[in-house]
């Protein structure tokens, strides 16, 4: 067993600290859930050691890189000579400032432009995407270069005439193609014989090498830590996320004996298989355990009885401590202690509380003065709820109701807060203020309008307790007014739901962002494609529990949640210590 096989079994429990980034094969991105940060890790590191030449033992048989590096240059000069390619600039000396680490006997250091036959971005044809055609030769953009290869499942097309047009973005199979703009800049991917022809965007330089046997090695470093920390290093322009030609084509390689390149590929694909299978088992664990967590809460809210609840919880109760390890099965038990709270299941319900029924006739009679008053509008007649409607059994002394008979007004912002846009002034509350599955307002981005005295700046101005929901996009993220907000407004993607005085607790609000209203939210929609309209909001149901006991479950939410928080601070603090963990080993095997 080699060193790196051995620091990966005898390690699994760093190797396996979760987190979200998502990385497989040789740094490729995958979309499984469960994707482990220390494999990760342990990607970068094979790949370090092996442009190192810590990877594989050399052997002093082998013929050295200096005579692989005369091939080269020889026929680089034969394709210069026979006009195929350009005689390059000279390039500058490689002192040995530049040299990141020292290699091994028998390997190079040499810059990368002179171990190619082409450097070049592409460029896009005249006409842009209007060009495209359902058929014709394949026009590769940055979205279609990953490390582990060309992605076609979105690939655009050009008609041949439009492609012999561009005869300096052809590409090839064996081209290296490499990204050079953007959130993906410093993707590589090797052009695969499948692919006998194409073109690229601007976006993507093509990366070809005098000699195909050093291909595959080639592409192990252009993705290697080493290289990819040249790239951000070396960006340009202001958002850093440009780099040159030129400035690529110096980036400094190091070429092993090509006898030793042959056997780091074999090697650097041996260990890569183990990492996916690790992967997977832990990929397997976490799926299977996700779905384990998902059948015992939902357990949990199919309860026929006190009993069966109770018989449930116990046991899911006995086996918390193994359950609940992750961030995504805390948020689901969130989930779960918010849809039991609406169905009457989270805390014991007191017969001496006034019903539901009695609540529903004084917040009628407290709408009717208001609206006597003028100070709210008469709204249409309300069907009843249907018992098609109800998803669940409510226990005694609720009452199902619909959203609007709890509301004092229902109304959304307008499409000319544009003109009032302001670097100071009232704050302007957007969908970008607000939060899914929570109603906790986001800050960071927020806008301020000088807002007029009348028309919108009467309508659409916020109070404390307002709740907000998004009503386009993302349909159902909401947002709550605090106390001392000061002034504020909404744009017209976002509702605003004012609650009658005597509902102005954080049961609503606790209740919008539960299962039940999300299953409303998420329904079918009607009208404009992933929107809410107002009468949408009117009509979502919700159960009305007595007052009293509104307030004790707000009380019980907020000590549940609590826990929750505390501990998935406790296992973000134990994933960052194996995290710094695995840093830490990997520093020290490339050292």
């Amino acid at each position: 067993m080699s060193g790196i096989q051995q620091m990966l079994t005898e390690h699994i429990d760093i190797w396996t600290a979760a987190d979200s980034s998502k990385k497989s094969g040789r740094g490729r991105a995958s979309s499984n859930v469960g994707n482990v940060y220390g494999i990760r890790k342990l990607r970068e590191l094979i790949l370090e050691l092996a442009v190192r030449g810590k990877l594989v033992p050399q052997d002093a048989n082998d013929e050295p890189a200096s005579e692989l590096l005369k091939r080269i240059r020889a026929e680089k000069s034969k394709l210069i000579a026979e006009g195929k390619i350009k005689k390059d600039k000279p390039s500058a000396p490689i002192t040995d400032l530049e040299k990141p680490f020292k290699l091994p006997e028998g390997w190079e250091w040499i810059r990368l432009n002179e171990l190619l036959s082409k450097i070049g971005a592409g460029s896009t044809p005249l006409g842009g995407k209007q060009v495209y055609v359902d058929d014709g030769v394949p026009f590769l953009r940055s979205q279609n270069v990953w490390n582990e290869g060309v992605r076609l499942d979105d690939v655009a097309f050009i008609k041949l005439e439009t492609h012999q047009k561009m005869l300096g973005t052809h590409v090839f199979s064996g081209d290296l193609l490499f990204n050079i703009t953007g959130a993906s800049i410093g993707r590589c991917a090797i052009v695969p014989d499948s692919l006998k022809t194409g073109n690229v965007s601007q976006h993507v330089t093509i990366v070809r090498p005098v000699s195909k046997e050093i291909l595959l090695f080639l592409h192990l470093v252009l993705i290697s830590r080493h290289v990819q920390k040249t790239v951000m290093d070396v960006q340009v322009g202001v958002s850093r996320e440009g780099l040159s030609i030129g400035k690529l084509g110096q980036f400094i390689i190091p070429i092993p004996p090509i006898s030793e390149q042959l056997r780091i590929v074999a090697k650097v694909d041996e260990l890569m298989a183990l990492c996916d299978r690790l992967e997977a088992q832990h990929t397997n664990a976490a799926e299977a355990h996700e779905k384990l967590v998902s059948h015992l809460l939902g357990t949990l809210t199919l309860s026929q009885n006190a009993e069966d609840f109770s018989a449930n919880w116990q046991r899911i109760a006995v086996h918390f401590d193994t359950l609940f390890t992750t961030e995504t099965s805390i948020d689901a038990l969130k989930q779960t202690l918010l849809q039991l709270a609406v169905m009457g299941k989270l805390v014991p319900q007191d017969p001496k509380d006034e019903p539901a029924s009695e609540l529903l006739k004084q917040i009628q009679a407290g709408k009717a003065k208001l609206i006597a008053d003028g100070k709210i509008k008469k709204s249409k007649p309300l069907y009843p709820v249907d018992d098609k409607e109800k998803p669940f059994s409510l226990p005694i002394g609720w009452k199902w109701i619909r959203l609007s008979e709890v509301a004092e007004l229902i109304t959304s912002g307008s499409r000319d807060w544009a003109q009032h846009l302001s670097v100071e002034g009232a704050k302007f509350v957007t969908m970008a203020n607000l939060s899914r599955g929570s109603y906790n307002l986001r800050l960071e981005n927020m806008r301020y309008v000088n807002a007029p005295k009348d028309g919108e700046g009467s309508r659409t101005k916020l109070e404390a307790n307002d709740l907000l929901i998004s009503i386009t996009g993302y349909v159902g993220n909401l947002g709550r007014i605090p106390d001392g907000f000061g002034d504020a407004y909404i744009n017209q993607h976002t509702c605003l739901l004012r609650f009658i005085p005597q509902c102005r607790n954080r049961y609503f609000p606790e209740g919008l962002r539960s299962p039940m209203a999300s299953l409303q939210f998420n329904a079918p929609q009607r009208g404009i494609k992933n929107s809410f309209r107002l009468s949408d909001v009117d009509e979502m149901i919700i159960p009305l529990p007595p007052r009293n006991e509104q307030l004790r479950i707000v009380s019980k939410i907020d000590e549940l949640m609590a826990l929750c928080d505390q501990l998935k601070s406790f296992i973000t603090e134990a994933n960052q210590l194996q995290q710094k963990i695995a840093d830490v080993m990997i520093e020290q095997a490339v050292a």
